[in-house]
């Protein structure tokens, strides 16, 4: 069974914006609910759903059986923005329009990369050397590890104890090589060496 819709729906919202529209442009905020409603062109109970709901949160009062008075704040001045709200949504923009920039360039980087994993041309110039990341200036300095698992591998690295960092490598589809690359500058042509000290690695 389908539930109900609401009784309200997107032409009482408009048919409100057009209200508060004819309450701006009121002397003194007071409106003939007579006018507004041949204004408005609908019937005057459609009419009085929004002045009910105005006088219950204090925004309108009755001064007769068809005269409202808006008793709000000054609504010329709430419907402006001033500088701050102005320049955040300016930051708002900007940052929307940043984030759409950055989500198309995700995109075309990982088509970029299907294509280069796809093409089994490129398969035997899938790796890295030594070298190569030596050459990487945020490695400097740093004990790097390296990784050669097949596909579907699962990497998990614990929080950090105060003597060590763990990491635990498991793999169902084959064997895990594991490498400690070493970035010394005072050692540059240093190889890298295999190592598992401090790695829990699984092949089942």
């Amino acid at each position: 069974m389908k539930g109900r819709k609401p009784r309200y729906d997107g032409s009482l919202v408009q048919l409100t914006r057009r209200f508060m529209d004819l309450v701006k442009a009121a002397p003194e905020g007071v409106l003939d609910l007579n006018e507004v409603s041949r204004l408005l062109g609908v019937r005057k109970r459609r009419v009085y759903d929004i002045t009910n709901v105005l006088d219950g949160i204090h925004l309108v009062q009755k001064r007769s059986k068809n005269l409202i008075q808006w008793v709000g704040s000054d609504i010329k001045q709430i419907t402006k923005r001033t500088p701050e709200q102005q320049k955040l949504r300016d930051e708002l923009c900007d940052l929307t329009t940043m984030e759409e920039a950055l989500d198309e360039l995700i995109k075309d980087c990982a088509h970029q990369l299907f294509d280069l994993t796809d093409n089994k041309e490129n398969a035997r110039l899938a790796y890295v050397t030594y070298q190569d990341i030596h050459n990487i200036q945020t490695f400097q300095e740093q004990i790097i590890i390296a990784i050669k698992a097949p596909e579907g591998t699962k990497m998990e690295v614990p929080p950090p104890k105060e003597d060590c960092i763990e990491v635990h490598v498991r793999s169902t589809k084959g064997p895990i090589d594991v490498y400690l690359c070493e970035v010394s500058l005072d050692n540059p042509d240093a190889e890298a060496s295999e190592n598992t000290d401090q790695l829990s690695c699984e092949s089942k």
